[in-house]
Formats: structure tokens, C-alpha cells, sequence
């Protein structure tokens, strides 16, 4: 169910950790900056339910962070931990994009108006109903989720990314 189902202006539930406002949790994995390390996280999820619908890389000389977005991330974070690989959450919020050409420009331009920084931002994988969708890291979820959903955008929540 996402945030912009039944065209009501505000969630009609409380998450698990109090919050009043769908998003999406990011692990970011540390690896050694080493030939095939991306390979062997890939391989950690095989033979489970879990399927990696977003994902970056950033790496430096020593070391490289692989950010990803799970769609079953309970288990993801078992399947990390098993393997022994050092990781932190952080949440981020998803939005679908329009058919509109501007789409992208049209979200920006929203937040940019409400004030609301996106640290950073990659397109998601997996296409919840046959539409693109970027996952963004940004000051305020709450505000921007209000801001796109008054926009006309539909925000993701995570069992979007598990259907």
C-alpha cells in the first residue's frame, strides 16, 4: 500500500517505530575496495526470499559502500548479519515518477520549494506498478512526503518493494 492510495491527504496508520510516514530502509554495506567483494554480498541473498530492488556503490581507494534497498528487509538484515558483513540502516523515502517527461524535474522542483534537501538519490530496480521510482536520502520525510503526495506523486513503502 502506498502513501498515495484512496486519495486520502494523510497515512491512516502508525508504523511499527511511531512514525506517521511511509519509507523504505537502506542498508549500507562496508566492503574492501577489493575485485569481487560485490559479487559475494549479491550471492549472500541467493536461495531466499529476499531480492536487492535498489542499489549504488561508492568507493575510495580502502573501501566502498554498497547502499541497498531489500525487499524483504527483516530478512535481509538476518542474511547480513550471518554473513558477517558490517552495515548501517538509514531510511530513505521512495517516490514513483509520473509518465510525464518532467517527472524528475517536477519532484525536484517540489522539494526545492518546501525547502527539503536530497542528500542523495538512485532509481530503484524494481518498477512496484510498471513505473520508475527513485529512493532518495533527505532531510525530512514526513515534509517531503507530504509535499510530493500534495504534488502528485505516490510514495513507496516497503511492501510496495516485497509484491
Amino acid at each position: 500500500m502506498s502513501f498515495g492510495e484512496g486519495g486520502a491527504s494523510e497515512v491512516d496508520y502508525e508504523t511499527m517505530q511511531g512514525r506517521h510516514w511511509p519509507s523504505i530502509t537502506q542498508f549500507s554495506v562496508f566492503l574492501e575496495n577489493r575485485v569481487g567483494q560485490l559479487l559475494e554480498v549479491i550471492r549472500a541473498f541467493h536461495g531466499s526470499k529476499v531480492r536487492i530492488v535498489g542499489l549504488t556503490i561508492s568507493d575510495s581507494a580502502d573501501c566502498s559502500i554498497l547502499r541497498l534497498v531489500l525487499s524483504h528487509p527483516e530478512q535481509g538484515r538476518e542474511i547480513l548479519s550471518l554473513n558477517k558483513l558490517a552495515f548501517a540502516e538509514n531510511e530513505l523515502l521512495a517516490a514513483e515518477l509520473p509518465a510525464s517527461s518532467h517527472s524528475l524535474a517536477d519532484l525536484c522542483t517540489a522539494l526545492l520549494q518546501a525547502e527539503i534537501n536530497i542528500h542523495y538519490a538512485y532509481p530503484l530496480i524494481v518498477h512496484p506498478r510498471g513505473r520508475c521510482a527513485v529512493a532518495m536520502h533527505i532531510d525530512n520525510i514526513e515534509a517531503a512526503s507530504s509535499t510530493l503526495h500534495a504534488m502528485g506523486f505516490e510514495i513507496l513503502c516497503e511492501a510496495d518493494l516485497s509484491a
